[in-house]
Protein backbone atom coordinates (compact mmCIF):
# COMPACT_ATOMS: atom_id res chain seq x y z
CA UNK A 1 0.00 0.00 0.00
CA UNK A 2 1.46 3.50 -0.90
CA UNK A 3 1.15 6.28 1.59
CA UNK A 4 -0.82 7.99 -0.98
CA UNK A 5 -3.36 4.92 -0.72
CA UNK A 6 -3.34 5.05 2.79
CA UNK A 7 -3.65 9.08 3.40
CA UNK A 8 -6.68 8.77 0.90
CA UNK A 9 -8.05 5.63 3.21
CA UNK A 10 -7.69 7.58 6.20
CA UNK A 11 -9.70 10.43 4.93
CA UNK A 12 -12.49 7.85 3.95
CA UNK A 13 -12.60 6.59 7.11
CA UNK A 14 -12.56 9.63 9.23
CA UNK A 15 -15.43 10.98 6.93
CA UNK A 16 -17.95 8.30 6.89
CA UNK A 17 -17.16 7.90 10.90
CA UNK A 18 -18.74 10.75 11.16
CA UNK A 19 -16.56 13.95 12.01
CA UNK A 20 -14.40 15.85 9.90
CA UNK A 21 -10.13 14.20 9.76
CA UNK A 22 -8.47 16.48 11.90
CA UNK A 23 -5.24 15.32 9.97
CA UNK A 24 -1.21 15.29 12.23
CA UNK A 25 1.06 16.96 9.92
CA UNK A 26 3.15 13.53 9.94
CA UNK A 27 -0.16 12.30 7.58
CA UNK A 28 -0.53 15.01 5.43
CA UNK A 29 2.90 16.97 5.21
CA UNK A 30 2.39 20.69 4.36
CA UNK A 31 3.64 19.83 1.24
CA UNK A 32 0.42 17.76 0.12
CA UNK A 33 -2.22 19.37 -1.05
CA UNK A 34 -3.52 16.53 -3.59
CA UNK A 35 -4.97 15.12 -0.10
CA UNK A 36 -7.46 18.01 -0.13
CA UNK A 37 -10.75 18.57 -1.83
CA UNK A 38 -9.86 21.77 -3.97
CA UNK A 39 -12.91 23.57 -4.36
CA UNK A 40 -14.20 26.66 -6.35
CA UNK A 41 -16.48 28.74 -5.74
CA UNK A 42 -19.34 29.89 -8.00
CA UNK A 43 -21.25 33.05 -6.93
CA UNK A 44 -20.14 35.10 -3.64
CA UNK A 45 -23.53 36.69 -3.20
CA UNK A 46 -25.77 36.49 -0.27
CA UNK A 47 -26.18 32.72 0.06
CA UNK A 48 -22.43 31.59 -0.86
CA UNK A 49 -21.24 34.57 1.74
CA UNK A 50 -23.54 33.48 4.71
CA UNK A 51 -23.71 30.12 3.95
CA UNK A 52 -21.75 27.70 1.04
CA UNK A 53 -18.47 29.54 1.81
CA UNK A 54 -18.29 28.95 5.60
CA UNK A 55 -19.83 25.59 5.74
CA UNK A 56 -17.11 25.01 3.45
CA UNK A 57 -14.31 26.38 5.19
CA UNK A 58 -14.59 24.86 8.41
CA UNK A 59 -14.00 21.78 7.27
CA UNK A 60 -10.31 23.45 6.50
CA UNK A 61 -8.59 19.73 6.95
CA UNK A 62 -10.69 17.91 4.17
CA UNK A 63 -11.30 20.74 1.97
CA UNK A 64 -9.68 24.02 0.96
CA UNK A 65 -11.61 26.56 -1.64
CA UNK A 66 -8.62 27.98 -3.85
CA UNK A 67 -11.13 29.93 -6.41
CA UNK A 68 -13.63 32.12 -5.95
CA UNK A 69 -15.83 33.40 -9.34
CA UNK A 70 -18.24 36.35 -9.60
CA UNK A 71 -19.78 38.57 -12.33
CA UNK A 72 -19.38 41.36 -10.02
CA UNK A 73 -16.04 42.32 -9.82
CA UNK A 74 -17.16 43.88 -6.44
CA UNK A 75 -18.37 40.64 -4.72
CA UNK A 76 -15.09 39.21 -6.47
CA UNK A 77 -12.72 40.51 -4.49
CA UNK A 78 -14.95 40.75 -1.12
CA UNK A 79 -15.46 36.88 -1.76
CA UNK A 80 -11.45 36.50 -2.41
CA UNK A 81 -11.06 38.45 1.07
CA UNK A 82 -13.49 36.73 2.90
CA UNK A 83 -11.82 33.26 2.52
CA UNK A 84 -8.23 34.67 2.49
CA UNK A 85 -9.27 35.84 5.77
CA UNK A 86 -10.86 33.00 7.28
CA UNK A 87 -7.72 31.03 6.30
CA UNK A 88 -5.10 33.30 7.59
CA UNK A 89 -6.91 33.17 11.12
CA UNK A 90 -7.26 29.64 10.72
CA UNK A 91 -3.97 28.54 9.86
CA UNK A 92 -1.60 31.89 10.09
CA UNK A 93 -0.50 34.00 7.11
CA UNK A 94 1.50 32.44 4.83
CA UNK A 95 0.32 28.89 5.42
CA UNK A 96 -2.49 29.02 2.40
CA UNK A 97 -2.21 29.28 -1.34
CA UNK A 98 -3.66 32.76 -2.49
CA UNK A 99 -7.19 32.17 -3.68
CA UNK A 100 -7.69 32.69 -7.87
CA UNK A 101 -10.23 34.97 -8.86
CA UNK A 102 -12.72 34.04 -11.99
CA UNK A 103 -14.77 36.51 -13.42
CA UNK A 104 -16.29 33.60 -16.02
CA UNK A 105 -16.72 30.10 -14.12
CA UNK A 106 -16.02 28.40 -17.52
CA UNK A 107 -12.44 29.18 -17.11
CA UNK A 108 -12.31 28.16 -13.55
CA UNK A 109 -13.99 25.10 -14.82
CA UNK A 110 -10.93 24.46 -17.29
CA UNK A 111 -8.48 24.11 -14.74
CA UNK A 112 -7.82 20.76 -13.60
CA UNK A 113 -6.09 21.43 -10.51
CA UNK A 114 -9.42 21.88 -8.83
CA UNK A 115 -11.59 18.56 -8.00
CA UNK A 116 -15.35 20.61 -7.04
CA UNK A 117 -17.38 23.57 -7.18
CA UNK A 118 -19.91 25.12 -5.45
CA UNK A 119 -22.70 26.77 -7.12
CA UNK A 120 -24.19 29.45 -5.11
CA UNK A 121 -25.93 31.78 -8.27
CA UNK A 122 -29.32 32.83 -8.14
CA UNK A 123 -31.62 30.37 -10.02
CA UNK A 124 -31.75 30.61 -13.86
CA UNK A 125 -28.07 29.91 -13.29
CA UNK A 126 -27.78 26.49 -11.45
CA UNK A 127 -28.55 23.94 -14.34
CA UNK A 128 -26.26 25.34 -16.68
CA UNK A 129 -23.14 25.41 -14.87
CA UNK A 130 -24.19 22.21 -13.08
CA UNK A 131 -24.04 20.53 -16.61
CA UNK A 132 -20.89 22.20 -17.44
CA UNK A 133 -19.11 21.61 -14.48
CA UNK A 134 -20.03 17.37 -14.78
CA UNK A 135 -18.91 18.18 -18.24
CA UNK A 136 -15.40 19.36 -16.74
CA UNK A 137 -15.39 16.52 -14.80
CA UNK A 138 -15.92 18.24 -11.16
CA UNK A 139 -17.91 17.45 -8.25
CA UNK A 140 -20.78 19.78 -7.67
CA UNK A 141 -23.04 21.41 -4.46
CA UNK A 142 -25.64 23.11 -5.60
CA UNK A 143 -27.83 25.63 -4.26
CA UNK A 144 -31.56 24.39 -4.74
CA UNK A 145 -33.81 24.81 -6.48
CA UNK A 146 -32.79 22.23 -9.33
CA UNK A 147 -33.75 24.42 -12.30
CA UNK A 148 -35.30 26.86 -13.73
CA UNK A 149 -37.68 24.78 -15.71
CA UNK A 150 -38.26 21.19 -15.82
CA UNK A 151 -36.37 20.11 -19.27
CA UNK A 152 -33.56 21.98 -17.74
CA UNK A 153 -33.37 20.30 -14.59
CA UNK A 154 -33.88 17.05 -16.81
CA UNK A 155 -30.76 17.48 -18.87
CA UNK A 156 -29.11 18.15 -15.57
CA UNK A 157 -29.94 15.03 -13.84
CA UNK A 158 -28.79 12.90 -16.96
CA UNK A 159 -25.64 14.77 -17.22
CA UNK A 160 -24.63 14.57 -13.65
CA UNK A 161 -25.51 10.85 -14.13
CA UNK A 162 -24.03 10.14 -17.16
CA UNK A 163 -20.87 11.32 -15.62
CA UNK A 164 -20.72 9.69 -12.70
CA UNK A 165 -20.00 13.01 -10.94
CA UNK A 166 -21.19 13.56 -7.25
CA UNK A 167 -23.95 16.55 -6.98
CA UNK A 168 -25.21 17.69 -3.60
CA UNK A 169 -28.41 19.54 -4.03
CA UNK A 170 -28.41 22.43 -1.23
CA UNK A 171 -31.43 21.36 0.34
CA UNK A 172 -29.59 21.22 3.67
CA UNK A 173 -32.69 19.65 6.03
CA UNK A 174 -32.18 16.17 5.02
CA UNK A 175 -29.20 16.10 7.10
CA UNK A 176 -31.23 17.89 9.67
CA UNK A 177 -31.86 15.23 12.77
CA UNK A 178 -35.51 15.85 13.46
CA UNK A 179 -36.32 15.96 9.19
CA UNK A 180 -34.73 12.73 8.94
CA UNK A 181 -36.52 11.00 11.77
CA UNK A 182 -39.81 12.66 10.96
CA UNK A 183 -39.17 11.11 7.80
CA UNK A 184 -38.34 7.68 8.89
CA UNK A 185 -40.85 7.28 11.57
CA UNK A 186 -43.72 7.88 8.40
CA UNK A 187 -41.79 5.16 6.23
CA UNK A 188 -41.66 3.18 9.46
CA UNK A 189 -45.61 3.73 10.14
CA UNK A 190 -45.54 5.08 13.19
CA UNK A 191 -48.65 7.43 12.41
CA UNK A 192 -50.33 4.38 10.37
CA UNK A 193 -51.03 4.60 6.73
CA UNK A 194 -50.46 8.17 5.68
CA UNK A 195 -53.20 10.36 4.03
CA UNK A 196 -51.99 13.79 3.78
CA UNK A 197 -49.43 16.45 3.91
CA UNK A 198 -49.62 19.62 4.70
CA UNK A 199 -46.65 22.61 3.65
CA UNK A 200 -46.44 25.82 4.92
CA UNK A 201 -44.48 28.41 2.97
CA UNK A 202 -43.99 32.25 3.64
CA UNK A 203 -44.63 34.29 0.10
CA UNK A 204 -42.87 37.85 -1.17
CA UNK A 205 -44.17 40.98 -1.16
CA UNK A 206 -45.20 42.19 -4.19
CA UNK A 207 -43.18 46.41 -5.14
CA UNK A 208 -40.07 46.88 -6.62
CA UNK A 209 -38.80 49.88 -8.60
CA UNK A 210 -39.16 49.57 -12.14
CA UNK A 211 -36.73 52.88 -13.08
CA UNK A 212 -34.22 51.69 -15.59
CA UNK A 213 -31.02 52.73 -14.08
CA UNK A 214 -27.11 52.89 -15.78
CA UNK A 215 -25.01 48.84 -15.73
CA UNK A 216 -22.71 49.19 -12.77
CA UNK A 217 -19.41 49.48 -14.21
CA UNK A 218 -18.04 46.44 -11.70
CA UNK A 219 -21.25 44.18 -13.07
CA UNK A 220 -21.45 42.01 -15.75
CA UNK A 221 -25.05 42.17 -16.69
CA UNK A 222 -25.22 40.72 -20.17
CA UNK A 223 -24.01 37.65 -18.32
CA UNK A 224 -26.23 37.68 -15.32
CA UNK A 225 -29.46 37.41 -17.09
CA UNK A 226 -28.33 34.56 -19.17
CA UNK A 227 -30.57 33.12 -20.73
CA UNK A 228 -33.40 35.05 -19.60
CA UNK A 229 -34.47 37.86 -21.76
CA UNK A 230 -32.72 41.06 -21.53
CA UNK A 231 -34.13 43.67 -19.98
CA UNK A 232 -33.31 47.36 -18.49
CA UNK A 233 -31.00 47.19 -15.48
CA UNK A 234 -32.33 48.54 -12.33
CA UNK A 235 -31.15 47.73 -8.75
CA UNK A 236 -34.02 46.28 -7.44
CA UNK A 237 -34.38 43.59 -10.31
CA UNK A 238 -30.44 42.69 -9.36
CA UNK A 239 -28.64 43.37 -6.06
CA UNK A 240 -27.93 46.07 -4.08
CA UNK A 241 -24.79 48.06 -5.11
CA UNK A 242 -24.04 50.09 -1.84
CA UNK A 243 -20.98 50.24 -0.39
CA UNK A 244 -22.11 48.79 3.05
CA UNK A 245 -21.95 45.14 2.73
CA UNK A 246 -24.26 44.90 5.02
CA UNK A 247 -26.71 45.94 2.53
CA UNK A 248 -24.73 44.70 -0.55
CA UNK A 249 -25.54 41.42 1.17
CA UNK A 250 -29.07 41.56 1.90
CA UNK A 251 -32.11 39.68 0.14
CA UNK A 252 -31.77 40.09 -3.94
CA UNK A 253 -34.72 41.45 -6.07
CA UNK A 254 -34.19 39.14 -8.42
CA UNK A 255 -35.68 36.06 -5.89
CA UNK A 256 -39.20 38.17 -6.71
CA UNK A 257 -39.03 37.81 -10.44
CA UNK A 258 -40.70 35.23 -12.52
CA UNK A 259 -38.09 36.03 -14.80
CA UNK A 260 -35.48 34.41 -12.88
CA UNK A 261 -37.21 31.74 -10.84
CA UNK A 262 -41.00 31.44 -9.29
CA UNK A 263 -41.00 32.74 -5.92
CA UNK A 264 -41.73 31.13 -2.70
CA UNK A 265 -43.13 28.05 -4.10
CA UNK A 266 -39.41 27.03 -5.14
CA UNK A 267 -37.42 29.00 -2.93
CA UNK A 268 -39.05 27.57 0.40
CA UNK A 269 -40.91 24.90 -1.56
CA UNK A 270 -38.06 22.75 -2.44
CA UNK A 271 -36.95 21.97 0.44
CA UNK A 272 -40.18 21.31 2.15
CA UNK A 273 -41.70 19.29 -0.89
CA UNK A 274 -38.10 17.37 -0.95
CA UNK A 275 -38.49 16.21 2.83
CA UNK A 276 -42.78 15.42 1.69
CA UNK A 277 -40.81 13.12 -1.16
CA UNK A 278 -38.45 11.82 1.83
CA UNK A 279 -41.11 10.78 3.69
CA UNK A 280 -42.70 8.82 1.39
CA UNK A 281 -40.58 7.34 -1.05
CA UNK A 282 -41.55 9.20 -4.14
CA UNK A 283 -37.88 10.37 -4.93
CA UNK A 284 -38.23 9.39 -8.49
CA UNK A 285 -41.59 10.22 -9.33
CA UNK A 286 -44.15 12.80 -7.96
CA UNK A 287 -47.48 14.22 -8.40
CA UNK A 288 -49.87 13.04 -10.62
CA UNK A 289 -52.28 15.48 -10.64
CA UNK A 290 -52.14 18.85 -9.15
CA UNK A 291 -54.35 21.96 -8.91
CA UNK A 292 -53.61 25.56 -7.82
CA UNK A 293 -54.57 29.40 -7.33
CA UNK A 294 -52.70 32.03 -6.51
CA UNK A 295 -52.92 36.39 -6.59
CA UNK A 296 -50.06 37.82 -8.71
CA UNK A 297 -48.96 41.38 -8.13
CA UNK A 298 -50.79 43.83 -10.04
CA UNK A 299 -48.38 46.63 -10.21
CA UNK A 300 -44.69 47.41 -9.40
CA UNK A 301 -41.33 45.30 -10.39
CA UNK A 302 -42.22 42.43 -8.44
CA UNK A 303 -44.12 39.84 -9.88
CA UNK A 304 -43.78 36.15 -8.14
CA UNK A 305 -47.13 34.79 -6.57
CA UNK A 306 -48.48 36.04 -3.40
CA UNK A 307 -51.39 34.17 -1.63
CA UNK A 308 -51.74 31.04 -2.85
CA UNK A 309 -53.10 27.31 -2.26
CA UNK A 310 -51.76 24.24 -3.99
CA UNK A 311 -53.49 20.81 -3.85
CA UNK A 312 -51.64 17.68 -5.26
CA UNK A 313 -52.49 14.02 -5.47
CA UNK A 314 -49.75 11.34 -5.70
CA UNK A 315 -50.31 7.84 -6.78
CA UNK A 316 -49.94 6.31 -3.61
CA UNK A 317 -53.27 7.88 -2.57
CA UNK A 318 -51.50 10.82 -0.97
CA UNK A 319 -52.81 14.25 -0.90
CA UNK A 320 -50.53 16.94 -0.29
CA UNK A 321 -51.41 20.69 0.31
CA UNK A 322 -49.40 23.92 0.46
CA UNK A 323 -50.33 27.22 1.64
CA UNK A 324 -49.10 30.43 3.21
CA UNK A 325 -51.91 30.17 5.44
CA UNK A 326 -50.29 27.45 7.50
CA UNK A 327 -47.35 27.22 9.70
CA UNK A 328 -43.69 27.02 8.04
CA UNK A 329 -43.02 23.58 8.40
CA UNK A 330 -44.62 20.08 7.41
CA UNK A 331 -47.61 18.33 8.75
CA UNK A 332 -47.91 14.50 8.32
CA UNK A 333 -51.52 12.65 8.98
CA UNK A 334 -51.45 9.38 9.38
CA UNK A 335 -54.55 6.84 9.91
CA UNK A 336 -53.68 6.55 13.60
CA UNK A 337 -51.62 9.92 14.71
CA UNK A 338 -50.02 13.03 13.11
CA UNK A 339 -46.00 14.56 12.90
CA UNK A 340 -45.35 18.05 12.64
CA UNK A 341 -41.31 19.05 11.92
CA UNK A 342 -39.96 22.19 11.13
CA UNK A 343 -36.70 23.96 11.24
CA UNK A 344 -35.13 24.65 14.89
CA UNK A 345 -33.20 23.37 16.96
CA UNK A 346 -34.19 19.49 17.95
CA UNK A 347 -34.07 18.08 21.15
CA UNK A 348 -35.17 14.65 21.52
CA UNK A 349 -38.86 14.19 22.78
CA UNK A 350 -41.35 17.15 22.09
CA UNK A 351 -39.77 20.37 20.94
CA UNK A 352 -40.93 23.41 18.31
CA UNK A 353 -38.96 21.63 15.60
CA UNK A 354 -40.43 17.85 16.11
CA UNK A 355 -44.06 16.99 17.57
CA UNK A 356 -46.39 14.77 17.27
CA UNK A 357 -49.80 13.44 18.19
CA UNK A 358 -48.57 10.89 20.58
CA UNK A 359 -44.77 11.30 22.74
CA UNK A 360 -44.85 7.55 21.82
CA UNK A 361 -44.33 7.81 18.49
CA UNK A 362 -41.09 10.23 19.03
CA UNK A 363 -39.56 7.48 21.37
CA UNK A 364 -40.31 4.71 19.62
CA UNK A 365 -37.02 4.79 17.70
CA UNK A 366 -35.97 3.37 14.72
CA UNK A 367 -35.28 -0.38 14.86
CA UNK A 368 -32.67 -2.57 13.37
CA UNK A 369 -34.75 -4.10 10.26
CA UNK A 370 -36.69 -1.11 9.64
CA UNK A 371 -36.18 1.40 7.18
CA UNK A 372 -33.18 3.73 7.94
CA UNK A 373 -32.47 6.73 6.23
CA UNK A 374 -29.32 8.49 5.48
CA UNK A 375 -27.62 9.90 7.82
CA UNK A 376 -25.41 13.12 7.10
CA UNK A 377 -22.24 13.17 9.01
CA UNK A 378 -22.42 15.42 11.87
CA UNK A 379 -25.58 16.22 10.87
CA UNK A 380 -23.70 18.59 8.45
CA UNK A 381 -24.55 18.61 4.72
CA UNK A 382 -21.38 20.26 3.03
CA UNK A 383 -19.71 17.74 5.22
CA UNK A 384 -21.66 15.07 4.11
CA UNK A 385 -20.60 16.49 0.48
CA UNK A 386 -16.88 16.65 1.15
CA UNK A 387 -17.55 12.68 2.44
CA UNK A 388 -19.51 11.50 -0.86
CA UNK A 389 -16.53 12.88 -3.00
CA UNK A 390 -14.20 10.81 -0.92
CA UNK A 391 -15.99 7.50 -1.36
CA UNK A 392 -17.92 8.10 -4.68
CA UNK A 393 -21.16 6.83 -2.50
CA UNK A 394 -24.19 9.18 -3.51
CA UNK A 395 -24.78 11.99 -0.76
CA UNK A 396 -27.86 12.62 1.33
CA UNK A 397 -29.60 15.05 -2.06
CA UNK A 398 -28.53 13.44 -5.08
CA UNK A 399 -29.13 15.37 -8.11
CA UNK A 400 -32.85 13.04 -8.94
CA UNK A 401 -33.89 13.59 -5.91
CA UNK A 402 -33.71 17.40 -5.93
CA UNK A 403 -35.10 17.40 -9.50
CA UNK A 404 -37.70 15.80 -8.49
CA UNK A 405 -38.65 18.07 -5.90
CA UNK A 406 -37.99 21.09 -8.20
CA UNK A 407 -40.46 19.45 -10.76
CA UNK A 408 -43.36 19.37 -8.03
CA UNK A 409 -42.60 23.19 -7.38
CA UNK A 410 -42.92 23.65 -10.97
CA UNK A 411 -46.03 22.32 -11.54
CA UNK A 412 -47.54 23.90 -8.56
CA UNK A 413 -46.80 26.65 -10.57
CA UNK A 414 -47.83 25.70 -13.68
CA UNK A 415 -50.97 25.33 -12.45
CA UNK A 416 -51.38 28.77 -10.48
CA UNK A 417 -50.84 30.21 -14.10
CA UNK A 418 -53.12 27.95 -15.89
CA UNK A 419 -55.94 28.13 -13.21
CA UNK A 420 -56.99 24.83 -13.78
CA UNK A 421 -56.35 21.03 -12.37
CA UNK A 422 -53.44 19.50 -14.50
CA UNK A 423 -52.49 15.52 -14.49
CA UNK A 424 -49.07 14.64 -15.00
CA UNK A 425 -47.25 11.46 -15.89
CA UNK A 426 -44.40 11.17 -13.69
CA UNK A 427 -42.45 8.63 -15.81
CA UNK A 428 -42.67 10.38 -19.12
CA UNK A 429 -42.30 13.95 -16.96
CA UNK A 430 -45.04 15.54 -19.46
CA UNK A 431 -48.53 16.79 -18.67
CA UNK A 432 -51.15 14.61 -19.67
CA UNK A 433 -52.54 15.30 -23.27
CA UNK A 434 -52.26 19.18 -22.45
CA UNK A 435 -49.92 21.03 -24.82
CA UNK A 436 -50.81 24.43 -23.24
CA UNK A 437 -49.09 23.15 -20.06
CA UNK A 438 -46.46 20.86 -21.56
CA UNK A 439 -45.54 24.84 -23.17
CA UNK A 440 -44.34 25.52 -20.06
CA UNK A 441 -42.12 22.53 -19.34
CA UNK A 442 -39.14 25.20 -20.95
CA UNK A 443 -38.70 28.68 -21.51
CA UNK A 444 -37.01 30.56 -24.90
CA UNK A 445 -32.68 30.97 -23.87
CA UNK A 446 -31.27 33.80 -24.77
CA UNK A 447 -28.34 33.10 -26.76
CA UNK A 448 -24.88 32.24 -26.69
CA UNK A 449 -27.09 31.30 -22.88
CA UNK A 450 -28.39 28.25 -21.92
CA UNK A 451 -28.48 23.98 -21.51
CA UNK A 452 -29.50 24.13 -24.89
CA UNK A 453 -26.83 25.72 -25.89
CA UNK A 454 -24.14 23.93 -23.90
CA UNK A 455 -26.35 20.72 -25.20
CA UNK A 456 -25.87 21.51 -28.94
CA UNK A 457 -22.59 22.71 -28.61
CA UNK A 458 -21.72 18.77 -27.48
CA UNK A 459 -22.93 17.13 -29.95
Amino acid sequence: MTSRTSRRQFFETALVAGFPAIVPSSVLGKAAPSNLIQVGQIGCGRIGRSHDMPETLKYGDVARIVAVCDLDTVRLADGKTFVETYYAGKFGSGKYADVKTFGDYREMLADKSIDAVCISTPDHWHAQPAIEAALAGKDIYLQKPASLTIAEGRAMADAVKRTGRILQLGSQQRSDIQFRLACELVRNGRIGKLKEIFIGLPVDPPGGEERAMPVPSNLNYDAWLGSTPMVPYTEQRVHAQSADPKVRYDRPGWLRLEQFGAGMITGWGAHHIDIAHWAMGTEHSGPVEIVADARFPTKGLWNVHGPFHVRARYANGVTLYISEKYPNGLRFIGEDGWIWVTRGRYTAGRSNALDASDLKILSSGIKDGEVHLHASPQNDHHLDWLASIRTRKEPVAPVEAGHRSCTACLLAHAAMKLGRALKWDPAGERFVNDDQANALLTRKQRAPYGVDHVLAART
